[in-house]
């Protein structure tokens, strides 16, 4: 009688981890948002991959999902889906060949083109910093275009010690995180608010004046030979009024539709390291508001439409297990 060879039995590969993000198919209201899987992107050389735990939501983005950029002449023929998010913070898990700095479990918070709305991605080494320890998550993930936007302003309008800047809506999270940094460097701030947000106004140490005729008033008297710089962290059409009645010796808004020069934001490490040293040095935070899990992305696009408000809105990412327990547990 011959004899058969016994054969194991088979066994499926192991399923390739898995990663959700957060897409939209078409331009539109928050609900054409929803969160899909995608495979684990793999840092190529001179990226590392970070596991997201908080990402901020910013006007930009809701102007990307509805489509304001493509109607105003942006670019043409978008392939959808499309991704969201350009800041973000996290715990670096696969470093790329050729990055020195970045080992699997540093935290680090950092920026990223239209993709940070994930559970995972993948950046260029250069475009993260460690994230201070005295940082929370949501503020970290809050911080890196936020904070470089303000930062840029205050380069572009050169605004430095003995300066007084002017800033038009002061309260909000552009607004707050620019008097912040303003006052740092040595520079006076008077800052408009509605009459609720003066308090918080002064203990960022700017002097606060209404939103209002009432306001401008205000700082004709408190700067009666005008400011060196003005600058709209707003970007809405009351700005208009402040420009022609404030004298300003430099003047710069959010909205191309003031005629003045576009707001240059360039981006780098080092420029997100200043905004890191100036938190450890001073405090520099940027406020959060509310905070939604990822999956529920369309709720926090409402929360920013809503309109103006103090803060930041963050999507957060609860922690996720570690790839080698995925593995394992597979």
């Amino acid at each position: 009688m011959a004899f058969q060879r016994k054969r194991a039995p088979a066994h499926d590969p192991l399923p390739s981890p898995r990663v959700k993000a957060v897409v939209f198919d078409r331009y539109g209201a928050p609900e054409v948002l929803r969160a899909i899987e995608l495979p684990m992107p793999q840092a190529a050389a001179g990226e590392v991959r970070v596991r997201v735990r908080a990402a901020g939501v910013r006007p930009s983005d809701i102007a990307l999902r509805s489509g304001l950029g493509a109607r105003a002449g942006g670019r043409g023929g978008a392939r959808f889906p499309r991704r969201l998010g350009n800041e973000f913070a996290g715990v670096v898990d696969q470093v790329g060949a050729g990055v020195s700095g970045f080992q699997p479990g540093d935290e680090v918070m950092g920026w990223a083109a239209a993709m940070s709305y994930a559970e995972a991605l993948t950046v260029p080494a250069e475009q993260l910093v460690p994230k201070p320890h005295t940082m929370t998550w949501a503020v970290a993930g809050a911080l890196p275009s936020t904070g470089q936007t303000a930062h840029a302003a205050l380069r572009q309008l050169e605004v430095g010690a003995g300066h007084t800047l002017l800033i038009h809506g002061a309260a909000g999270a552009l607004g707050c995180v620019t008097v912040q940094l303003a006052v740092a460097w040595g520079a006076r701030v008077i800052g408009t608010a509605a009459a609720a947000d003066h308090d918080y106004l002064r203990t960022l140490g700017a002097q606060p004046v209404a939103d209002d005729d009432g306001g401008i008033e205000r700082v004709r008297a408190l700067a009666p030979g005008g400011v060196d710089a003005l600058f709209d962290a707003s970007g809405d059409d009351g700005f208009a009024q402040w420009l022609q009645r404030i004298a300003a010796a430099r003047a710069l808004s959010l909205s191309p539709r003031h005629g003045l020069p576009a707001l240059r934001s360039q981006r780098s490490r080092e420029r997100l390291a200043e905004l890191v040293a100036v938190h450890q040095r001073h405090g520099l935070l940027v406020p959060v508001r509310e905070m939604f899990p990822l999956t529920r992305a369309a709720e926090a696009h409402r929360a920013v439409e809503r309109g103006p408000a103090r803060g930041k809105v963050v999507l957060m990412v609860y922690e996720a297990m570690p790839l080698s327990l995925l593995r394992l547990s597979a």
